[in-house]
Order: structure tokens, then C-alpha cells, then sequence
């Protein structure tokens, strides 16, 4: 269904004139096409939020750097992709609907220590995937840890 809503986003900005919203989909259509092909498969509507993931993930990495080599007017053009593409993620948590679930995935671990903190955002990230990003499942963690 994301699928078909994104393939009729790209038609829709197509006859609009939108090339820019174009360009974007259509290099998230591909990047799905890419992972179908590697899948062999058809993917699911979770694997689907996974690759839209994985390209916003991108945008905000290309924002960092441009924003570290000086280039401020590239970063807010990834900043606008990224924010386009948000509009087809799940709606996103709170920090303090995250920091809840980490919170509640310490006590049913019974994790008390920084030594296991990999299993324990792994863990969280399972639950909250394509909900929460995973840099502040990360830094939540830690914070809850070091408590």
C-alpha cells in the first residue's frame, strides 16, 4: 500500500510540475526496487518503512556533513528531502513515549549495566522500529544507564 501511494506521489508530481518531489520518490522507488531485487521478492509493508528509513537516515547524515564542511544551502535542500519523506514514515514517538519503552524493556530484561547495552537497543529498536530513530533510542539508552 506505501508502495502504491508513493508510486502515485511521483505520478501526481509528475503532472504537477513538482520535479524536485519527483526526483526524490522516484530514488526511493528504486532504492525498493533495489531491495525487492536483493529480497527476490516483494516487500513488505515493514521492509518498505525500512528502506524510507534508511533514505531519510541518509538525508540526515548528507545534512551533517554539508552542515561540517560549510555548505548550509546543500543541507537544507537534504533537510526538505528528508522532510518529504517523513510524510511516508509511521507517526513518530515522543522522546518520552521512547524513554517509557526503554525504561519498560530494562525492568523485563533486568539489565543493569553499560555491558549490555547493545542487546538492550537492539531490543528497544525492535519494538519502536520505523517509529522512533535510532540515534535516540541510542542516546536514551545511555542515559538510562548511566543512572
Amino acid at each position: 500500500m506505501l508502495k502504491e501511494k508513493i508510486q502515485q506521489d511521483v505520478k501526481d508530481a509528475l503532472k504537477s510540475g513538482d520535479s524536485k518531489k519527483r526526483i526524490v520518490l522516484g530514488m526511493v522507488l528504486s532504492a525498493i526496487k533495489n531491495k525487492e531485487i536483493e529480497k527476490r521478492e516483494e516487500l513488505s509493508e515493514e521492509d518498505i518503512v525500512a528502506v524510507v528509513s534508511s533514505e531519510i537516515k541518509k538525508r540526515k547524515d548528507s545534512v551533517e556533513q554539508f552542515e561540517k564542511g560549510g555548505r548550509p544551502e546543500l543541507a537544507e535542500g537534504e533537510k526538505k528531502e528528508a522532510e518529504m519523506l517523513m510524510a511516508y514514515m509511521p507517526e513518530q514517538m515522543s522522546e518520552e513515549d521512547v524513554r517509557n519503552e526503554v525504561k519498560k524493556t530494562i525492568a523485563e530484561m533486568g539489565i543493569k549495566d553499560m555491558k549490555e547495552m547493545g542487546k538492550l537497543i537492539g531490543a528497544v529498536m525492535a519494538k519502536v522500529k520505523g517509529k522512533a530513530d535510532g540515534q535516540m533510542v541510542s542516546r536514551l539508552v545511555k542515559e538510562e544507564l548511566s543512572k
